[in-house]
């Protein structure tokens, strides 16, 4: 076996056995912290605590131009697991193990570079991806780091994403005024109705979107998770409670979006507010984005990495852009094992991501 993906195997072994699923988002400052500091030879190592189980670890040799980031934290794993999902199995084209794929492969990956160079290297470390809190990444960016680029590793096929979709999640809510049922009623009585005329609004908006592009990416996507509300079918709903999320691409304005989803309908919903926010990749308006994202190609063009097409699912290398970094995702693994029982990832991209990695980082010594 080829010497540097035995000892990523090795060290993803180790990493898949700590428990850092999130939720419960149970993740101290030790266990696989004291695995990679022990591990990360010659670097100076920081780990600093954000509390609610999100802790970066940030070690630094030398005087790198560039940052790799990963999160370590990972899904919850399922009942339809077929072993122990914090046991790693290795078969003759795969690594199967919770957070093998997503993202722990990766960070092994680095982990073997680090040992077998002598180069400049810097590794951002994170647990809170997977819980959509971006504390850690916001955390690490009032230090204000001066690098040339961050490459943030997520499962892309061996390839550099330049771009992806935003991510906004919104909770709101309409109010009625409880009453009989059996009465005429008007448009603002039923928070339900209200609910649903909300919901037909809405679907019409996303479908005279579906003609926006951006580098490769067409529409918005946009989902109602969650309805809730009313008191059984004799009573007019009084209040109606809404979640829903929205994709935009790096071109859309979000907060335009929002606006606009908040008016749909009249009455407008009383209560109305974003859960969570992640911004798109590259972030900015078109032309910022758009120059961000030729600064991402040339790079991974120097670097000798494929591009790829971009996707919809959101990184953590929006907020990086966001900061005003040069910034790309990059990794082993196909997005569809991600959150799957059996959860693996294919030898030949662990070796090929490695191999990339170890020469990005030897060639610096050049």
């Amino acid at each position: 076996m080829n010497a540097l993906l035995d000892a990523t195997l090795k060290h993803l072994a180790a990493l898949v056995s700590h428990d850092t699923r999130n939720p419960p988002r149970e993740i101290g400052t030790g266990g696989i912290f004291d695995y990679l500091r022990a591990h990360l030879p010659g670097f100076d190592v920081t780990v600093t605590d954000f509390g609610a189980g999100a802790v970066n670890l940030y070690a630094v040799r030398g005087n790198p131009k560039y940052l790799f980031n990963v999160h370590l934290d990972t899904v919850p794993d399922s009942p339809h697991w077929t072993q122990n999902p914090h046991e790693l199995k290795v078969t003759t084209d795969r690594a199967i193990g919770l957070g093998a794929c997503d993202i722990k492969g990766a960070a092994a990956a680095l982990v073997a570079v680090a040992n077998a160079t002598q180069g400049d290297m810097a590794l951002l470390l994170s647990t809170d991806e997977e819980a959509n809190d971006a504390r850690c990444i916001d955390g690490f960016l009032k230090t204000k780091p001066k690098y040339d680029a961050v490459i943030v590793s997520e499962p892309t096929k061996g390839e550099a994403v330049l771009a992806h979709r935003g991510i906004h999640s919104v909770q709101m809510r309409f109010k009625g005024r409880a009453g009989h049922a059996s009465g005429e009623q008007k448009a603002s009585d039923s928070a339900l109705h209200q609910v649903i005329r909300w919901g037909a609004a809405a679907l019409d908006f996303v479908a005279a979107q579906s003609h926006e592009r951006f580098g490769g990416l067409t529409g918005l996507r946009f989902n109602i998770g969650k309805v809730e509300g009313g008191i059984k079918a004799n009573v007019i709903a009084p209040t109606g409670d809404v979640r829903f999320g929205f994709r935009p691409l790096p071109s859309m304005d979000a907060d335009r979006m929002l606006e606009r989803f908040r008016t749909l309908v009249e009455p407008h919903p009383v209560e109305y507010g974003e859960t969570f926010r992640g911004d798109s990749l590259p972030a900015g308006d078109t032309a910022t984005a758009e120059a961000r994202r030729l600064a991402a190609r040339d790079l991974a063009d120097e670097l000798g990495i494929p591009v790829g097409n971009a996707v919809d699912f959101w990184t953590e290398a929006a907020l990086f852009s966001a900061a005003g970094y040069t910034s790309f995702v990059y990794g082993p693994g196909d997005i569809a094992q991600a959150h799957a029982a059996d959860e693996w990832v294919a030898l030949d991209q662990l070796q090929h991501y490695a191999e990339t990695i170890y020469r990005i980082i030897d060639r610096g010594q050049s």
